[in-house]
């Protein structure tokens, strides 16, 4: 189909890239997700969506979300009012580390039906709807940051850097979603984070942190073999 111009050109289906292009953005992200000092300066994108999943699950359970507060070491916290108990409140918990390699997901699926540029303004309006949640200057920064970057690439890039940036951030979210379980995992062992989300989780219901970690774990992995696959399907057909 011919691309339209403007604004509703990104309803338009695009051809896929060159298979190149998913292996290439697959490799990047991959280093960018195992590196030290860049890992944690784009880490900032995989807080953004963690907190983000907390306050959607607290608004879809009916409680009263206070607001998102992220800082400059990439931790964050999102405050919301109501039951303390009860599987609205485990709901809550629990959707905060696989928000990223679902989003992912969600992302890879749009790829793999050409919408990337939907994906591009879907990913933008999203952000803009997590700003109104923030509640500290540089978690506002953040994220109006990242908003007006995707919304830029969306409407003025041409559709090879297009394709280049949202195989880029779909790898790096599905990748990016299984780290911080690791990373997680890591700091009990140390005896930190005791007060995780894990841990809630283990208090709410009663089960064990290992199956929380264990679940999360299957979450994490199978959105990025599925969305995975997705990415590599010009290459591998």
């Amino acid at each position: 189909m011919e691309g339209t111009d403007g604004f509703w050109g990104l309803f338009d289906a695009q051809p896929d890239p060159p298979g190149l292009v998913a292996l290439i953005t697959g490799v990047a992200a991959l280093l960018l997700v195992v590196s030290g000092t860049p890992w944690r300066l784009a880490r900032n994108l995989v807080t953004i969506v963690h907190e983000a999943g907390h306050a959607f699950a607290a608004v879809l359970v009916g409680r009263r979300l206070q607001g998102i507060r992220l800082h400059s070491d990439t931790s964050g916290v999102t405050v919301s009012r109501g039951k303390p108990t009860g599987p609205g409140m485990v709901l809550t918990a629990l959707a905060g580390y696989p928000a990223p390699a679902l989003l992912g997901l969600a992302f890879a699926a749009l790829v793999n039906a050409d919408r990337i540029s939907v994906l591009l303004g879907v990913a933008a309006v999203l952000l803009l709807g997590v700003l109104v949640m923030i509640r500290n200057v540089y978690g506002a920064f953040s994220v109006v940051a990242a908003a007006i970057g995707l919304g830029c690439v969306a409407l003025l890039a041409p559709p090879g850097v297009q394709a280049v940036c949202v195989y880029a951030i779909t790898w790096f979210l599905l990748l990016g979603g299984v780290r911080p379980v690791f990373e997680l995992q890591s700091k009990r062992r140390r005896g930190a984070a005791r007060d995780s989300d894990v841990d809630q989780l283990a208090r709410l219901t009663g089960v064990p942190v290992a199956l929380w970690l264990l679940a999360l774990g299957v979450l994490a992995f199978g959105s990025l073999f599925l969305g995975g696959s997705w990415l590599l399907e010009p290459v591998l057909s």
